[in-house]
């Protein structure tokens, strides 16, 4: 079913959907490692290319094919690739397209295991790199090099919420000669659209909002065409780094509620902020969608809302914190975020435990330093959680 003239609520329910011969309502699972061909001859031109349709699962499946197709016409790329994990989809898109002797720059603001990737795994195989500060558009023109081939950033960074202006980072990006990586995950396709800004790939951890309700794993890479087939189909279909079919068919019902989730969830989080940020047990409070966020131009430019999450400081450090973390009753505490259910992190202890402790001051994340996921809930609620645990900082 053709959508792309719809508007985003409708594309998420209706887009890309494959019916089975029975043409069941709701998608068909389709739980296969691999497919039958007519003939020998059939299988050869499969093969070849010649015949399109689907070989492995590790290279594609019906439902994998439905959740990149949702995705394309969401995001208004013209490709995509599923992968098992957030993380896969990240390392992809950054490994793969790159050789011995290349160059990459990244903000340093980044989830732990995308700092791993950037400064752990990318030296291994020859390929330099440089870190740093995302928001100052004089670093990025300055770590410019002949041999830049890709420029790597979250925005809103996890778990400080800057906001980096995308735009100019891809100008730079483009002028010489490499590309524009984003991780979307914080904002959500529904709030911020990286290639319309001028990014070239967009990457997402579907594992987060996408599902939305703890279920499953997943990853996604959406890009031109050319990039996709270029850097990423082989390479997935080589190494393996494959979404299984439940969870593709998992995530493809997960979009159906996207947008209302999204929606309900910035509204709780506008809420808490705004209740936060006048706490006296709070020393800061990070929320794009106020007026005193350090960066509200860009997030003006480029977001058309705040998003889901929430950045607050308490007094005290770490013991207050986690004084508070211990007393929540509905929101409880994970790593997780972009669920139905309102979770709390202490980021210093766990996402970004293993960057020195000037590392995370130099990012804001300090010991007492909380991230704040809202969830589905009744915004009094939380709001009564929050005011009951905070009294015990």
């Amino acid at each position: 079913m053709s959508v792309k003239s719809y508007r985003p609520e409708t594309r998420l329910v209706h887009s890309s959907a494959l019916r089975s011969q029975y043409n069941e309502t709701s998608e068909a699972l389709f739980l296969t490692q691999g497919f039958i061909y007519e003939t020998a001859e059939a299988c050869e031109a499969r093969f070849k290319g010649e015949d399109p349709g689907f070989i492995y699962s590790r290279f594609s499946n019906p439902n994998t094919a439905m959740f990149e197709n949702r995705m394309i016409d969401l995001e208004g790329a013209e490709a995509a690739r599923a992968t098992a994990t957030g993380m896969a989809a990240v390392t992809t898109a950054i490994l793969a397209p790159l050789r011995q002797g290349d160059h990459v720059v990244a903000a340093k603001a980044l989830f732990g295991s995308c700092r791993y990737v950037i400064e752990e795994l990318l030296p291994r195989y020859g390929i330099e790199f440089t870190l740093v500060d995302g928001l100052d558009l004089d670093q990025w023109q300055k770590a410019m090099r002949p041999n830049t081939k890709s420029l790597f950033l979250e925005s809103p960074t996890n778990p400080t919420l800057d906001v980096l202006d995308i735009g100019a980072i891809a100008e730079i990006a483009h002028a010489g000669g490499a590309r524009l990586i984003v991780d979307n995950v914080f904002a959500t396709p529904i709030w911020q659209s990286p290639l319309a800004l001028g990014a070239d790939v967009v990457v997402y951890s579907a594992t987060k909002h996408i599902d939305g309700q703890g279920r499953c794993l997943g990853g996604i890479i959406l890009s031109s065409k050319d990039f996709i087939d270029e850097h990423i189909h082989n390479y997935l279909r080589q190494t393996g780094p494959s979404i299984s079919p439940f969870n593709a068919w998992t995530l493809v019902k997960g979009l159906e509620t996207l947008g209302i989730r999204v929606e309900r969830q910035t509204q709780t989080a506008a809420a808490i902020a705004d209740v936060l940020a006048q706490h006296p047990k709070v020393s800061r409070l990070i929320y794009p969608g106020r007026e005193d966020h350090p960066q509200a131009a860009t997030v003006k430019k480029q977001m058309r809302a705040g998003s889901t999450l929430i950045g607050f400081e308490v007094k005290g450090g770490k013991e207050a914190a986690f004084r508070v973390l211990n007393a929540l009753k509905v929101a409880r505490i994970s790593n997780n975020l972009g669920d139905a259910k309102s979770l709390v992190t202490h980021p210093a202890t766990t996402t970004h435990q293993r960057l020195p402790l000037e590392a995370r001051l130099e990012l804001g994340i300090t010991e007492g330093f909380i991230r704040f996921s809202a969830g589905l809930e009744h915004r009094d609620d939380l709001i009564e959680d929050f005011d009951a645990a905070l009294a015990k900082a």
